[in-house]
């Protein structure tokens, strides 16, 4: 299973990537393989404010609705119109396509809560 070490993650099974002061939120493969095959991706509208470990959307698989919860809190700059069309992309490529949305953090310190991809691999081999 693929957990990139330059990113962060939350226990939730969210990937979050810093970019020029925003960061990039997606699910992590652990997630998406734990879900099944992903049939609709309901996500923010661009901006609209977010809160840490509040839900931001959700994923619909053959199996479940799941939501997704903000791994920090902040307002969405931009969101993946891609996955309305082709939610495949969160079972293809979670890490590249299937990004879920950029935000703006509101505060920075958030991203030390997260953990680092080590940490992240205990977590799901707990499970």
């Amino acid at each position: 299973m693929s957990l990139p070490k330059d990113l962060l993650y939350s226990e939730e099974h969210e990937w979050v990537k810093e970019e020029d002061g925003n960061v990039r939120i997606g699910i992590t493969e652990f997630a998406q393989s734990e879900l099944g095959d992903i049939v609709f991706v309901e996500l923010p509208e661009v901006g609209e404010e977010v809160e840490v470990d509040e839900p931001f959307g959700s994923v619909e698989s053959v199996k479940t609705v799941s939501e997704l919860y903000a791994p920090i809190s902040g307002k969405v700059v931009e969101i993946n119109e891609e996955l309305e069309d082709s939610p495949e992309f969160v079972n293809e490529s979670p890490y590249e396509k299937a990004w879920m949305v950029v935000l703006e953090p509101s505060d920075d310190s958030e991203l030390n809560n997260l953990l680092s991809a080590e940490q992240y691999q205990e977590i799901i081999e707990e499970d």
